[in-house]
C-alpha cells in the first residue's frame, strides 16, 4: 500500500491508496474519509482475542477491516491530537495501549501480560503485542520520535509508545523517594539491550493533570 502522514505533528491523518483487493485493518471510529473502499467489522482473533484487546489492551472490541474495490483511498486519524509513525513490522513489538491504530491484516494484535513491570503511567499491566510482516502504523500524543537504543536508555513511563522485543526493561523510580515526590518525575523505564524504541513528546497523564490544575475549585 502506499501511504502518506500529514497534518505533522500536531493532528497527524494517515491517507492510504489501496489497490484492487487490497486491505488495511484499522481501529474504530478511526476513518476520515473514504473512496471504493467497502468497510466490514470483526472482531479479530475471535470473541476472545477482542475481549483481551479490549479489557486488557485498551483497545476496541471490533476493527474494522477496509476491502478496496478498484483504486481504494482511505484517511485514518486517531481520536486525540498527535502524531502518527510508520513501521516495516518483520518480527515483533510491544507498544502501550491506544497506539495501535492500522495495519496489514497479516499482522496479528494481541496483548502480553508482563507482571507489575508494565504498569506504564497507569495504563495497567498488559501491552499490545504486534507480531507479524507487513505495514504497521502507530499513534502518539504529541510528536512520536524514534531511538536506537545501544546499550541502555532511560525513558519517563508516561512518553513510551512501543519497543522492539529484542530490548529487556524495567520500572524504577527517577532518584530517591524525596525526588519522586517533589521532583515532578515518577517511574522511569530502564531499557537495555540493542533495538528501537519510539517515545511521544508529550504525556497524556501530566496533560490531564495540567487541565484540571486550570478547572476552577468550588468553595
Amino acid at each position: 500500500m502506499e501511504y502518506r502522514i500529514v497534518g505533522r505533528p500536531s493532528y497527524s491523518l494517515l491517507e492510504l491508496k489501496l489497490g484492487n483487493g487490497e486491505e488495511v485493518v484499522a481501529e474504530t471510529g478511526a476513518m476520515v474519509y473514504m473512496r471504493n473502499v467497502e468497510l466490514k467489522t470483526e472482531m479479530k482473533g475471535g470473541l476472545l482475542g477482542g475481549l483481551k484487546r479490549s479489557l486488557f489492551g485498551g483497545e476496541s472490541l471490533f476493527l474494522n477491516r477496509f476491502i478496496s474495490r478498484g483504486d481504494g483511498l482511505i484517511g485514518l486519524a486517531p481520536p486525540y491530537q498527535g502524531d502518527i509513525v510508520h513501521v516495516p513490522l518483520r518480527g515483533k513489538i510491544f507498544a502501550q495501549s491506544g497506539a495501535f491504530l492500522a495495519s496489514s491484516p497479516e499482522i496479528s494484535i494481541d496483548t502480553k501480560w508482563g507482571g507489575a513491570k508494565t504498569f506504564f503511567a497507569g495504563e495497567g499491566l498488559f501491552l499490545l503485542k504486534l507480531e507479524g510482516e507487513g505495514d504497521l502504523f502507530l499513534s502518539s500524543f504529541g510528536s512520536v520520535e524514534e531511538i536506537q537504543v545501544d546499550g541502555n536508555l532511560r525513558v519517563d513511563t508516561g512518553h513510551i509508545v512501543a519497543f522492539e522485543d529484542t530490548l529487556d526493561f524495567k520500572i524504577s523510580r527517577a532518584g530517591g523517594l524525596k525526588a519522586t515526590l517533589l521532583s515532578g518525575e515518577g517511574l522511569v523505564a530502564d531499557f537495555r539491550g540493542s533495538g528501537k524504541v519510539w517515545i511521544q513528546t508529550r504525556s497524556i497523564a501530566d496533560y490531564v493533570g495540567w487541565l484540571s490544575s486550570l478547572i476552577p475549585k468550588k468553595d
